[in-house]
């Protein structure tokens, strides 16, 4: 499928760029696809949850990682009651920085029209994406409870500069198919 269409098989790389490859793994470690269910905390305190996926590979000569997360999950998407504006359809691409060890990252949802550029790095056990609303609220997104088959992802936001937080949603994933 890919070797026809010519945007998807110029984008695709088997693997990571073998000059970087140990640093690439952070989030090379992910490549492939995962399912689970997504929790969403509303600011009243109730909670929404429904099935979600996400896909991760690599691209762009293996220098990047890119990924598509999709909540409700495709099977779940036309019974839905979540409208397109709600609902999660959308692309991450993931570039090191080797000059500064760190991670360059772009998230892009057009159905929510949401455009976040941000910093990732790992941190103890985990990998932390973090940036600044144009209000000064810091916002993170947190890998976290890795393991080879399993990851925990939850956005957070705090007003008081990391003294307390607010999660806004979580994913609960399991792998169930590597690259």
């Amino acid at each position: 499928m890919i070797d026809q269409v010519p945007m998807l098989s110029v984008l695709h790389a088997e693997g990571p760029a073998s000059d970087i490859k140990s640093k690439m793994m952070l989030y090379g470690q992910f490549v492939g696809s995962w399912e689970g269910r997504v929790v969403v905390h509303a600011p009243d305190g109730s909670r929404g949850e429904a099935g979600c996926e996400v896909h991760f590979g690599w691209v762009l000569e293996g220098r990047a990682v890119q990924d598509v997360w999709i909540a409700p999950s495709r099977s779940e998407r036309q019974d839905s009651k979540i409208s397109p504006r709600g609902s999660l359809y959308g692309t991450t691409l993931r570039v090191y920085d080797p000059q500064n060890d760190r991670w360059h990252i772009t998230w892009i949802n057009p159905g929510t029209q949401s455009f976040d550029s941000m910093i990732g790095r790992k941190v103890g056990e985990d990998i932390v994406q973090e940036y600044l609303k144009e209000d000064g609220t810091r916002c993170q997104w947190c890998f976290t409870e890795i393991t080879a088959n399993s990851f925990h992802w939850l956005s957070r936001e705090s007003k008081d500069n990391g003294k307390t937080w607010n999660i806004l949603n979580e994913f609960f994933m399991r792998r169930v198919a590597s690259d």
